[in-house]
């Protein structure tokens, strides 16, 4: 079974309470201190067994293996990584059966995130993840006063629209945030923009 590690919770001494995002569904395991497993951290992908037993309730992490990307040598990007990947506990901590689809859009995001500004990747994953749960508003209605918006648009936590006098923030390119929205692509959005939402996404899905 392949996933990626979304969160790691100390539980006693140096044992490790492990949740995987995994093809199917959730995995929520124990995983034993020792010297001979392998080094596990947040946001990899790994291979992995799992042990079930009658005398607990939690099932066992066993037999892992890391599965490497070139990128997690370069700091700064597995570092932007880990804040992208640790997004997803907390919005999908209480599902059970998730499908495939954020599997693949981790796997996807993190066979880009080399070549790629990785700031860029999580945004467009994003408007992914937001579309696949139908959460992407498209119209361009203010989320605080719900008129129109005609020009000045900002956007505020799970990208809903809003006026910026509304949100007391800066506007973003209508443009690239059309674009962003129809073809989940920051073609048209320059870097400090691509900041601002890396921003307000990291305020939680």
């Amino acid at each position: 079974m392949q996933g990626f590690i979304i969160r790691l919770n100390r539980a006693r001494d140096e044992d490790m309470i492990v949740t995987i995002i995994t093809e199917e569904n959730l995995q929520t395991l124990y995983r034993f201190y020792g010297a001979r497993h392998s080094p596990i951290n947040m946001g990899f992908k790994i291979d992995f067994e799992v042990e079930h037993s009658y005398k607990s309730s939690i099932s066992r992490l066993r037999d892992v293996i890391h599965l490497g990307y070139p990128w997690m040598s370069r700091y700064e990007r597995i570092r932007v990584w880990q804040q992208f990947v640790s997004l997803f506990y907390p919005h999908l901590h209480d599902s059970e059966e998730i499908g495939s689809f954020y599997f693949e859009l981790l796997s996807d995001a993190a066979s880009c995130w080399s070549d790629q500004n990785p700031k860029r990747v999580a945004v467009e994953s994003y408007v992914k993840l937001l579309e696949h749960e139908g959460r992407l508003h498209r119209r361009m209605e203010c989320f605080f006063c719900d008129k129109p918006i005609e020009n000045e648009i900002s956007l505020i936590r799970a990208f809903l629209p809003a006026h910026s006098e509304c949100s007391h923030t800066l506007s973003f390119n209508p443009k690239g945030l059309e674009w962003l929205y129809t073809h989940a692509s920051t073609l048209f959005l320059d870097d400090n923009e691509i900041d601002r939402l890396w921003y307000v996404m990291n305020e939680g899905f």
